[in-house]
């Protein structure tokens, strides 16, 4: 039925309305992870395909204790979880960080910074596919880093193009021993080849990719070189693909550290107007991190201001994580430490005006049965809601997949 205008309520009603208290922000554990052949220490991204299914990695556990793939799977007011993939740490890959990412037919890539081959102790690390025949799931290493120019130890969540090529990041090796943004290009005959599209050099261009994935906003791919840049603090980049070869890269901004942010380690978010958001992992007033928002000026520089530094007690410290918007322009993120805990929180920033945010903690993880350390962001359904994962806590202690709800 047609909700009535809100000038035929009557003025009793109307008070009513005013009267009822504001619905509070809910944190549920919808998954424990077991340790042992379930799955533990979960520090992952969380993807989310259209059907409300969750994906992500765990770094250590699985039949052969080198991390798995899994999915959890909504039925009612419970979840079923179920290993996609069990890593072998031999050809196939160990040590899956960050999680997957979903293409349009519902494939799974990913990387692991361990196995494979190549010329590191215990191998530099492979990017693989996970390809969903009916739910009948196969694995497929689509490159074996060599610890050469290629790059090394491969942690980034991966970022597939429109175009379905695969974009990530290798914190070590590389032209310069500084580590390297690469493509992984699919050919006709089921083949993959990688070529390297930037070798960070360890000056000015910054040192090393960050753990989150990057973005694509048209043509141009946005992340963050967790160290290096100008200031040696970490810098946000930008960076132009080209058919061939390297692509025009650029350093859009060069943290400076203290009372400004260093060290951005999660992924960026956009806002609607264009703006960037992220966090860094120290520095700030109090040396233990920032929210930070990059704006675009007429002339093709950025300008960043810092949204909110860290105190390192009850508010959080050092945010690892990328931040998410609701659908009021409010920001949600999370501290991998810091809380009424000391194991980490989800905080909300919400804008009082265009240069001014006010930070409020909406859950302190508090440790076994509830999360805890929290070293990755949240992923939205569209409905409301928030998921995200903590590397420790749950029922066992292994690592747990929760839900929030502001």
């Amino acid at each position: 039925m047609k909700a009535a205008p809100w000038f035929i309520l009557g003025v009793p009603a109307i008070l009513a309305i005013a009267a009822l208290p504001a619905r509070a922000a809910t944190t549920q554990v919808i998954y424990s992870f077991a340790g042992g052949v379930d799955g533990e220490y979960t520090d992952t991204d969380v993807a989310m395909d259209g059907a409300g299914n969750l994906y992500g990695t765990s770094v250590q556990g699985g039949t052969h204790a080198s991390g798995t793939v899994w999915m959890l799977s909504p039925s009612g007011d419970s979840w079923t979880h179920t290993v996609l993939y069990n890593f072998t740490g031999g050809a196939d890959g160990s040590e899956p960080y960050k999680g997957v990412t979903l293409d349009t037919q519902g494939n799974l890539y990913g990387t692991a910074v361990t196995g494979g081959g190549g010329g590191c102790e215990g191998g530099c690390g492979v990017a693989y596919k996970l390809t969903n025949n009916g739910g009948s799931w196969t694995q497929s290493v689509i490159h074996t880093f060599t610890g050469g120019e290629d790059g090394a130890g491969p942690g980034a969540r991966l970022t597939v193009g429109d175009d379905g090529d695969v974009y990530g990041m290798a914190p070590t090796g590389g032209a310069f021993g500084a580590g390297t943004i690469y493509r992984i290009h699919p050919s006709k005959h089921g083949a993959w080849k990688l070529s390297v599209i930037h070798a960070f050099t360890g000056g000015a261009d910054g040192i090393g990719g960050s753990a989150g994935a990057m973005l694509f906003r048209g043509r141009h791919l946005y992340g963050a070189a967790t160290a290096g840049g100008a200031n040696g603090e970490g810098a946000i980049f930008e960076l132009t693909p080209a058919k061939t070869g390297e692509g025009k890269y650029k350093a859009i901004y060069a943290f400076k550290g203290e009372p400004d942010g260093a060290f951005p380690y999660g992924g960026l978010a956009f806002d609607a107007l264009g703006n960037l958001y992220g966090t860094t992992y120290y520095d700030g007033e109090d040396e233990v991190g920032t929210v930070f928002q990059l704006t675009p000026t007429q002339k093709g520089a950025w300008k960043e201001k810092t949204l909110y530094s860290f105190q390192g007690g009850s508010d959080g410290a050092n945010s690892i994580g990328n931040v998410v918007f609701d659908n009021t322009g409010n920001l949600y993120g999370t501290t991998s430490e810091g809380g009424s805990g000391g194991s980490g929180v989800i905080f909300k920033l919400a804008p009082l005006s265009r240069r001014e945010w006010q930070e409020s903690v909406v859950h302190s993880f508090a440790g076994p049965p509830d999360g805890a350390f929290a070293y990755n962001g949240m992923v939205g359904d569209g409905a409301g809601n928030f998921y995200g994962a903590t590397v420790h806590g749950g029922a066992q202690d292994e690592g747990a997949i929760y839900k929030f709800t502001p």
